[in-house]
């Protein structure tokens, strides 16, 4: 029961959606995460826990920096709910998560100082 409960647990908040909607496209890293959704990272690394937690994204480490994707090994139910879940957020309300993503990585690509984020 209790795997249940972390699972719609980490689908009811906004910013957890939020997060799902962007690695719906690919694997990010949490400075990309947290740009995109312009908040500070600590917040943000809560929230990845939070999925992490239930199953719904997996993490990888490259060198000090870790990487986050959508789990693709994760049962049917959950495949599903994220799958369900992810149609029914149109992109117009992801749409300044969006921009402010592809923002940050065309100047990460650029800037020695955005790079200390983590090599992309």
């Amino acid at each position: 029961m209790q795997e249940l409960l972390d699972v719609y647990k980490a689908l009811s908040d906004e910013t957890r959606l939020r997060i799902l909607k962007l690695l719906e496209h690919g694997e990010l890293c949490v400075c990309d995460i947290f740009s995109a959704l312009d908040m500070v990272q600590p917040k943000v690394s809560f929230h990845l826990s939070a999925l992490k937690e239930a199953g719904l994204i997996t993490d990888r480490k490259e060198g000090r920096w870790v990487r986050y994707s959508i789990a693709s090994d994760c049962n049917l139910f959950r495949r599903y709910l994220i799958t369900t879940t992810l149609e029914k957020i149109s992109e117009q309300d992801v749409a300044k998560d969006n921009e402010r993503l592809q923002e940050f990585l065309k100047t990460k690509n650029k800037d020695d100082s955005a790079k200390k984020c983590c090599p992309k």
